[in-house]
């Protein structure tokens, strides 16, 4: 069945809304699309699709967080590509930038499962916002908790506290553990992954831990058959570095490889819509979704979630979705206190949806990594969806 609705978008009646509407049509709206249909017809009966796969409900994750490993919901990038070639490559330091819920997590960890399967090659994980208060405190408590979770995931022999000796300073007995007690032992590569290092941007050491990472690659520069040479950093954060980290020559963050995770286009809403099993029903309310959401992917991975478990269609999604009794209501929510905690961010905001174009770099480069705006630079600052700028400024009575 291949349905063409004639200037006609409204709902079905029952009896041919149980057939119809979960097969995705193409809309006639004047003699200017007929050559379109004629050639969308041409194309599924020389390549027809396959039929869309039932969701089974009772599988469904919440949206949020990792996508776990197994998932046939992950959207594959060509960041993707680039980071397993860097690890591929054995870089020395590998940096995954993105703002918030960009899907960073997900990507660090397929990359270090790729790496896990690899012969001669371990791997290490450190979630920053994990540790806990204490382990921040210091220099010296931060080493040794990082030195101490670093053995016990490689199961080493010997622990940190039993070579530490405190004469040598942090960030001295950690390369040495590293190098002798880690490196050493395991005789092949190491790839570290490193999520949420933004946690480490504000402590009063962290010029040392950004400083020593930084070293080790001029060293592996330096001496590229030295133990440096095996150990890849990978590590990723959603702050632009350069506003907490002003000695270039003590920041990896301006060397080795870069990569940038950006929204989803509308190619890669198109593929998760037949992931989820076609929920949006032409071409056309992909578009819609894109406009409110723009390539958000929670909020995009939230609206076909919704779709599927209700058994709604998208004009039913858009009714409320801008409000706080709608689908992204936590989520628009959040945004708002975290802009209403902090006043010089909100007046950013306010200056940008009345059109100003005057933000300063540090409020646009922090209101990029929360996820809020987007833009390569202050000046090009925009809202980064349609359904915030509609929120907020009806928050703000604006």
């Amino acid at each position: 069945i291949l349905p063409i609705r004639i200037k006609y978008e409204g709902p079905l009646p029952q009896t041919l809304a149980i057939i119809l509407d979960k097969i995705q049509y193409t809309l006639w709206s004047g003699p200017e699309d007929d050559n379109r249909i004629a050639e969308e017809i041409v194309d599924s009966l020389l390549k027809p699709s396959e039929p869309n796969k039932k969701i089974d409900k009772q599988n469904l994750l919440p949206a949020g967080g990792a996508v776990p490993l197994d998932s046939g919901f992950y959207v594959t990038r060509q960041t993707d590509s680039e980071f397993h070639q860097s690890l591929s490559r054995g870089d020395s330091i590998v940096l995954i930038k993105g703002a918030r819920q960009m899907g960073k997590t997900s990507l660090l960890a397929r990359g270090l499962q790729v790496a896990r399967n690899k012969e001669s090659t371990r791997v290490v994980f450190t979630d920053y916002q994990q540790l806990n208060n204490t382990h921040l405190e210091s220099a010296e408590n931060f080493f040794m908790a990082l030195a101490d979770a670093i053995a016990d995931q490689l199961d080493l022999d010997v622990f940190p506290d039993e070579v530490w000796k405190p004469q040598r300073g942090p960030s001295i007995n950690f390369e040495r553990y590293l190098r002798k007690e880690v490196l050493k032992t395991i005789g092949g590569k190491l790839v570290w992954g490193m999520d949420e290092a933004d946690r480490l941007f504000e402590c009063d050491f962290s010029s040392e831990v950004f400083g020593l990472f930084r070293s080790w690659h001029n060293k592996r520069s330096l001496d590229p058959e030295g133990p440096w040479g095996s150990l890849t950093l990978v590590i990723s954060y959603a702050t632009e570095a350069s506003l907490f980290i002003t000695n270039v020559n003590q920041s990896p963050f301006n060397v080795g490889t870069h990569l940038t995770l950006n929204d989803f286009n509308i190619e890669q809403i198109a593929e998760l819509n037949n992931q989820w099993g076609a929920p949006l029903k032409s071409e056309q309310e992909q578009q819609e979704l894109y406009g409110m959401v723009g390539g958000q992917p929670f909020l995009i991975q939230r609206a076909f979630q919704e779709m599927i478990d209700k058994d709604i269609g998208l004009n039913d999604l858009m009714k409320n979705a801008d409000r706080d009794d709608g689908i992204f209501g936590d989520h628009l929510r959040r945004l708002l206190v975290l802009l209403s905690r902090n006043e010089s961010a909100k007046s950013s905001i306010i200056k940008l949806i009345l059109g100003e174009k005057d933000l300063e770099a540090e409020a646009f480069f922090k209101l990029r990594a929360v996820g809020i705006l987007s833009g390569e630079s202050a000046n090009e600052s925009r809202m980064r969806c349609s359904i915030y700028e509609s929120y907020l400024k009806r928050h703000f009575k604006l």
